[in-house]
């Protein structure tokens, strides 16, 4: 039976199950509290700004979709990482809507933001509610059976993830305030910010499942190594994505002066830094984009980043096949991850 028989039942399965799991954590019986849930459901793509039911946009569950493949992978029941992989959705999302704060983006998934709607006092209050209802979550894994040692193992690999995804939204906040980012900073931002994420997603399902110490370490590497992958790609489109399938301008990261690891390694060129430096100073035009792009092209930028991102998906893939042997290349969960790199640059 191929990879790709294997893994579309088995996101028809769960992917409905964890939806349910995710209602579940975020949900309350009092009438008095209907508000403040409803502005969790309308993030989470269930409700629309009426709180009527809708279905909108919900985002792609790559993260609890990876810590699902993960535990049925080492052997486990995926049953029982349904509680962890509702924890890291939700968790993912009380990162968003602060973002989204953070950032002063009106929009995300084509509507506007829970603090355009809503204020960012309330938004802050809904954020920080699914954050702590997402550690709630996670120890619902103890009712499906779950030891209370795994349980607990899990809950560590969680709490640092955590710190690690607030520490790399601190520097990304940080780098708009500096003029001086090294691609070496940008690399250890995005391992908190991405790659922390993604790597305990596999680490806490194989760890459910039963996984081995080795091979539970041996995911995480590669969740995280995958994570610092697809950022980079995430990067690349952003500079010479095809408007079509991206949906943004060509050049948009440039024209937000977005500090990617493209135009970082661009602006500290020795040659071309500089000039991309004095271009960018003020308001950056659609001629300042292109003039952009022709010095990143001069300091080979975008070659630059794409042996990165090449490089990084080769070390997830080599611990990939730590974790799993033989087995690897034909594992579902090797196909989510090639399809995470399908997208057209």
């Amino acid at each position: 039976m191929t990879v790709e028989v294997t893994l579309q039942p088995f996101t028809q399965r769960w992917l409905p199950a964890l939806e349910r799991e995710m209602r579940a954590a975020l949900t309350s019986s009092e009438p008095a509290l209907a508000y403040h849930y409803g502005m969790m459901h309308y993030h989470m793509g269930w409700v629309g700004a009426d709180f009527q039911p809708s279905d909108l946009p919900a985002g792609k569950r790559v993260r609890p979709l990876l810590c699902l493949l993960a535990c049925a992978e080492v052997g486990g029941d995926p049953a029982q990482a349904l509680p962890a992989a509702a924890a890291l959705e939700i968790l993912h999302n009380f990162s968003l809507v602060h973002d989204d704060i953070e950032d002063g983006d009106e929009t995300r998934r084509h509507r506007p933001t829970v603090w355009k709607l809503w204020g960012a006092p309330q938004a802050i209050n809904v954020g920080d509610a699914m954050f702590a209802l997402a550690f709630a979550a996670l120890q619902r894994a103890a009712d499906q059976g779950v030891t209370p040692e795994r349980t607990l193992a899990a809950l560590r690999t969680f709490t640092a993830m955590t710190v690690a995804l607030t520490e790399g939204q601190h520097l990304d906040m940080r780098f708009e305030q500096r003029d001086d980012v090294t691609v070496a900073e940008y690399i250890r931002m995005i391992q908190g910010k991405t790659a922390a994420l993604i790597g305990a997603s596999v680490a806490i399902g194989a760890l459910i499942g039963g996984a081995t110490a080795a091979q539970d370490e041996a995911l995480q590497r590669f969740g995280q190594a995958i994570g610092l992958s697809f950022q980079v790609q995430d990067d690349i489109l952003g500079i010479w994505g095809d408007p079509a399938v991206t949906g943004k301008a060509a050049g948009n990261d440039i024209l937000r002066k977005k500090k990617s690891l493209p135009l970082l390694h661009g602006l500290n060129d020795p040659t071309v830094g500089p000039r991309l430096h004095e271009l960018l100073a003020g308001e950056v035009t659609a001629a300042q984009v292109s003039r952009a792009l022709t010095l990143l092209d001069e300091a080979g930028s975008r070659a630059y980043a794409v042996a990165e991102m090449t490089r990084w998906h080769g070390i997830g893939i080599a611990a990939l096949e730590e974790a799993l042997g033989a087995q690897a290349r034909q594992s579902p969960i090797f196909t989510v991850t090639e399809q995470l790199f399908g997208r057209s640059a």
